[in-house]
């Protein structure tokens, strides 16, 4: 009789979850063209009782090598100092985030849409209620009485490309792998969340060792569908004004190259929207601009004529469509070259879903010989030296001794940085500025966050990349609006001793959404940082603040220029800091000379229907002219 084998024994160690987590991302790797790296660089934190005694220890324990930590101020800016790094990492590296239950997990959920909405990874590890129940409720649990198994972490469900809760120790090992499948996911990206109960992040278990092995994850480069690519080409080849909007996938895929490449062979003009302009640099011969409710008259009027539309790696958004009213042609076709197939079918596009860098080098091989007429080339060109006159009339600076406009400040900045610089903004009136002035030097210059848009998003953003590109200035440019919403990662600049250069344009309220107000009709209501009036208003006399004062005393060094000539000055000397430095400029209004064109299309902001005033009313007459334009391409 032929003995029972012996089971072999898997080797074990005994950890808890959340030393076993710490271990296993840890041991975690991308790898794309031959370059690997690791997936979670480094742990960002905020200690309360639902993780100071889980992740809190594990990482104390794992130690520095193992797993590096940073200390922040405000969970939703951690997240955003996350977001910043992965970006500038190329989606290949990203950080991970913990928190306490309570106030501390939903402070996460902000960032967590910024993450989601613009295919940026990071992980988040925020600490959950008991899972056992020994006390019910505990401090900070939300209680749902007809539904126990709820708490405030599931908040996070809807921001989220993937979202678990780790109930038992031994769910850790599935619910880990797959999270960190979507995080290297080209596709699926964005914010991951395991919610973590405090008390399973503390318990012990005999885990596989085989769980900690080093796994190296590749991030692909889908190649395009022959059929489809077949009928891309065609479709190229049968136009005559064709217009290639290159979006933030561009970027993503590292396929500026590629992009320069099909543009030169073939003539077509690339505008850009806010995350993918940088895609060729803005002295490229093709490069026409911004597109969209921010863009340059050069690209607006190549996509009102257009009858090929290159939508490449873009998720078309109503800037960059001008609420669907921007493409007028009325034979006009969409190509979608993109990834995810959710954004390569919109405006009924032919779809060619791919990487941005394997679709640009396999369709410029398959339209090879095609060429757009010299005329179409000639007047977008000139039409791009037009609008660069139109720039440099806005940078320009009357004499030494004025006090700058928004976009002088811009103009000056332009005057001193090079490519490897790095410009950080999200909100506020400075994303219109830089969409149509900015003169992108290299492809990760530009770094405006416009898919959320979120107030706040700057500093801790500047923060996480200059992680990611140590050595290169990085500034972060913010109104005083966005200063106010979010200043306090400046103690974690200080403290980790990252130079980031912030310079604040104080122009005493929300300039962005008061020029939009007066043009809805609303008449600038309680869009500026003022005092009461007599009637009730915010009309009264300017506010007494003094954000220099209060980014002193964070730790920045400070400075006050007054002039166009000192504020030079005060940028060459920030940009040679070896400290986090602030440059505080008071911008005045600009004239109609001096200012930035104005939007070259539209966007919509529906106006009351029915007011009593008359601004409303005529702000209504003039949206009805608008929305008329409106296109359903189908």
């Amino acid at each position: 009789m032929t003995p029972t084998p012996t089971p072999t024994q898997t080797p074990t160690v005994r950890l808890t979850v959340a030393q076993a987590l710490v271990r296993f991302l840890a041991r975690q790797y991308t790898e794309r063209d031959g370059h690997r790296q690791r997936l979670i660089a480094a742990t960002w934190g905020i200690f309360g009782h639902g993780n100071v005694a889980g992740i809190g220890q594990a990482l104390l324990e794992a130690g520095r090598e193992e797993m590096p930590f940073l200390q922040g101020r405000n969970e939703q800016a951690m997240v955003h100092a996350a977001v910043g790094y992965a970006r500038q990492s190329g989606r290949l590296s990203a950080h991970a985030v913990t928190t306490s239950i309570g106030p501390g997990a939903t402070n996460l959920v902000t960032g967590a849409a910024l993450a989601t909405i613009n295919r940026i990874p990071v992980l988040l590890l925020p600490g959950d209620a008991f899972a056992t129940r020994p006390a019910d409720p505990v401090l900070q649990q939300l209680e749902v009485p007809h539904a126990g198994d709820v708490s405030v972490n599931d908040t996070l469900r809807p921001v989220s490309r993937h979202f678990d809760r780790i109930t038992r120790p031994e769910a850790l090992i599935p619910a880990a792998l797959q999270a960190v499948r979507v995080l290297t996911d080209p596709v699926s990206t964005g914010a991951v969340t395991l919610a973590l109960p405090q008390d399973v992040q503390a318990e012990a278990y005999d885990w596989p060792e085989e769980f900690f092995a080093e796994r190296v994850w590749g991030v692909r480069r889908p190649r395009p569908d022959r059929t489809e690519l077949a009928q891309a080409a065609r479709a190229v080849r049968g136009c005559a004004r064709p217009l290639i909007i290159a979006g933030g996938g561009i970027r993503h895929s590292a396929a500026g190259a590629a992009l320069a490449e099909f543009a030169e062979a073939t003539g077509i003009p690339v505008a850009s929207t806010q995350a993918g302009k940088g895609a060729l640099p803005w002295d490229h011969p093709a490069d026409v601009g911004g597109i969209g409710h921010t863009g340059t008259a050069t690209a607006d009027a190549l996509a009102r004529g257009a009858d090929l539309v290159i939508a490449a790696g873009t998720r078309l958004t109503d800037f960059t469509t001008a609420s669907a009213t921007l493409f007028q042609d009325p034979g006009v076709r969409f190509l979608g070259l993109n990834l995810d197939p959710y954004d390569a079918h919109k405006l009924a596009a032919r779809p060619l879903v791919c990487d941005a860098r394997a679709g640009l080098e396999e369709l410029g091989a398959e339209v090879a010989g095609y060429r757009v007429d010299p005329p179409y080339e000639a007047a977008y060109k000139e039409g791009k030296r037009a609008w660069e006159r139109l720039v440099d009339r806005a940078y320009a600076a009357p004499d030494e001794d004025s006090v700058p406009t928004q976009a002088q400040v811009l103009g000056l900045l332009d005057g001193l940085v090079d490519g490897d610089d790095i410009l950080i903004n999200a909100a506020g009136s400075l994303p219109g500025d830089l969409h149509k002035l900015w003169r992108a030097r290299s492809a990760d210059q530009y770094h405006v966050e416009y898919g959320y848009s979120c107030m706040g998003y700057e500093i801790p953003a500047a923060i996480g990349t200059a992680l990611a590109a140590p050595g290169r200035p990085v500034w972060a440019l913010v109104g005083d609006g966005t200063y106010l919403m979010n200043p306090t990662e400046i103690v974690t600049a200080v403290q980790e001793g990252i130079p980031v250069r912030l310079v604040i344009l104080d122009n005493q309220g929300y300039a962005s959404i008061g020029g939009l107000s007066e043009a809805v009709g609303a008449e600038g209501f309680a869009t500026a940082y003022r005092f009461r009036a007599v009637d009730g208003s915010y009309s009264g006399a300017p506010l007494p603040l003094d954000l220099a004062a209060n980014a002193a005393s964070l730790g920045m060094a400070v400075m006050r220029p007054r002039t166009i000539g000192d504020l030079r000055k005060a940028l060459a000397e920030a940009r040679a800091a070896d400290r986090p430095t602030c440059v505080y400029a008071q911008t005045r209004t600009p004239d109609t000379v001096s200012g930035p064109p104005p939007a070259q299309a539209w966007w919509d902001v529906p106006v009351a229907e029915t007011a009593t005033r008359a601004s409303a009313a005529q702000a209504r007459e003039e949206y009805d002219r608008q929305a008329a334009q409106r296109r359903r391409h189908l």
